[in-house]
């Protein structure tokens, strides 16, 4: 019995190691402008275990470090759809979508075409 408790315990261990607290991660997001991009890295940032994002205008990728024992990349996607940016994983709902500025309008051509 002593045996199995133990090797319960040390597996327990192992579990709790094994999750990255440094993961690196990178995800594309919709946005046309520096407004976007901050809007876009502070809505990471605040994400609870997020330690760093920086959103590249030209690419739209979106550079992550974070604790995969606080958050995962779901969590950070719903995040950014919460405040109208879609990501591969979720889309924003047309609410928090036409809650951007009017020059944030990523989905309309007429502004993406302005911003080139």
């Amino acid at each position: 019995m002593k045996k199995l408790i133990t090797l319960a315990v040390m597996l327990m261990g192992i579990v709790a190691f094994s999750q990255n607290k440094n993961a690196k991660q990178s995800i594309e997001v919709d946005g046309v402008c520096g407004m976007c991009k901050a809007r876009i890295e502070k809505a990471a940032i605040r994400t609870k275990g997020v330690k760093s994002a920086v959103w590249d205008l030209k690419t739209h990728e979106l550079k992550l470090i974070f604790d995969e024992s606080k958050t995962n990349v779901e969590t950070i996607s719903k995040k950014l759809a919460a405040v109208g940016h879609d990501t591969k994983l979720i889309k924003a709902t047309e609410e928090a979508y036409k809650s951007v500025d009017p020059c944030c309008k990523y989905r309309d051509a007429d502004v993406v075409k302005a911003h080139n």
